[in-house]
């Protein structure tokens, strides 16, 4: 969330910000003002009263021993005064506080200057593109169809156990599958990520530390009996690893990739768009997340838009990098580069990854500091960004590496599959 002295001393600035965002935040902005100077006075009448309560009671003991025992019961009288004030204002500083944090995780992340503004994806800015589109046989067939010739995704039969948007893997599909999750953590680790196994469910702080929560609570599948969410992502018990956490100066960056399946809900996703792989509602991906000192994360942003780049050149996939609009882009990222894959069979691009800078904006959530070489703690800069989300790679993969004898494995994947085409 934004830090609300960041937001009092840039109120203008602010909410000029947010308007990328199609988003008119003048009432959000002042009230958090308000709520702040409330909250600021409150706590300046609380210490003056706590400090001459604190006071009376160093006189009292002093008139106790010096036998003035009417004049102490006097102040001893005056301090319950004081004391039934301080728990009013106590509680009235509680309740300010409380709504003025509510409010602060309701705004969103303020845009990057060379964010564009805009409503929807038409806005965003095509940055970058390379491959080429191929040009497929007569009768090339989309991937859900390829899926279902070869044998190797089995949609009706995820419907069967789960429902829709839960596919069932087999065979080959399932070992092309395990192979791109082992390339895509092997690259990582080779790049300086260090791997980790984390868990699938989270509890409520974790979705509020990196902003799942409130804003995607109806995206998120919650187990309610334990008060637990699957995670739509390995970057929410990642990145948790590090709230309430004071790193050193020179530990950053801190690097970290992870492997899991990924829950969403999906609420409203329908029409052809969301066929076979294209919009699921569990799905495998492997991610990276970096810590960063705030004069490196940008630098750290790009980088991590080369590594994902690697990918896909290795991939021999055609694909475009975006930079999203203010409106498309996420509730906590101040910058994203979306990746995209060309589907040939269904002439259309697909998202395959979305690498963000979040700045302060998570850190401030989750209390994560690094401590400066003067002994100053300051919040840290956080990033994630899919490396790669596996639904649609796959989907690109079987549709544009079909041929008539099969759909052969991209070289980079054959000593993983130990096989060279799906037939």
């Amino acid at each position: 969330m934004l830090q609300t002295v960041f937001i009092r001393e840039n109120r203008e600035k602010v909410i000029e910000a947010l308007g990328k965002r199609g988003l008119d935040a003048t009432g959000m902005v002042d009230e958090v003002i308000a709520l702040d100077e409330k909250r600021r006075s409150t706590q300046v009448e609380l210490d003056t009263v706590l400090s001459e309560s604190n006071k009376l009671s160093k006189d009292i003991g002093g008139l106790m021993k010096a036998g003035e025992k009417e004049k102490a019961m006097l102040l001893k009288e005056k301090t319950g005064q004081l004391k039934e004030q301080s728990k009013d204002l106590g509680d009235e500083l509680n309740r300010v506080s409380e709504e003025l944090q509510q409010l602060l995780y309701k705004i969103p992340n303020i845009p990057a200057d060379i964010v564009p503004a805009g409503k929807t994806a038409d806005d965003n800015e095509e940055v970058y593109s390379e491959g080429d589109i191929p040009t497929l046989f007569e009768g090339a067939l989309p991937h859900w169809e390829l899926a279902k010739k070869y044998d190797i995704i089995d949609f009706e039969l995820g419907t069967k156990i789960a429902g829709a948007g839960f596919p069932v893997y087999k065979g080959k599909g399932a070992r092309l599958q395990r192979a791109l999750i082992t390339y895509f953590l092997d690259k990582n680790t080779e790049a300086g990520y260090k791997e980790y196994q984390v868990p699938h469910l989270v509890n409520e702080a974790s979705g509020y530390g990196t902003g799942q929560l409130p804003d995607k609570e109806g995206q998120m599948y919650h187990v309610g009996m334990d008060d637990m969410y699957l995670i739509p992502t390995a970057e929410v018990p990642v990145t948790n690893f590090f709230r309430d956490v004071i790193v050193q100066e020179n530990e950053l960056p801190v690097l970290c990739t992870a492997y899991t399946p990924c829950f969403r809900r999906e609420a409203g996703s329908y029409g052809a768009h969301v066929r076979g792989l294209n919009r699921l509602h569990q799905f495998d991906k492997v991610e990276i997340v970096r810590v960063e000192h705030p004069d490196n994360s940008y630098a750290a942003l790009d980088g991590m838009v080369e590594h994902v780049k690697m990918l896909l050149q290795e991939l021999k996939l055609p694909y475009r990098i975006l930079r999203l609009c203010g409106g498309d882009m996420g509730f906590t990222a101040a910058l994203t580069y979306d990746f995209e894959v060309f589907s040939t069979a269904q002439d259309r691009w697909l998202e395959i990854s979305s690498v963000s800078n979040f700045e302060t904006f998570q850190a401030n959530r989750l209390k994560l500091r690094f401590r400066d070489k003067d002994g100053k703690n300051q919040l840290a800069h956080t990033l994630n960004g899919s490396s790669l989300a596996l639904p649609r790679v796959l989907a690109g993969i079987l549709e544009n590496y079909q041929t008539p004898e099969g759909i052969v494995v991209p070289e980079v994947l054959r000593p993983y599959t130990g096989f060279d085409i799906i037939n």
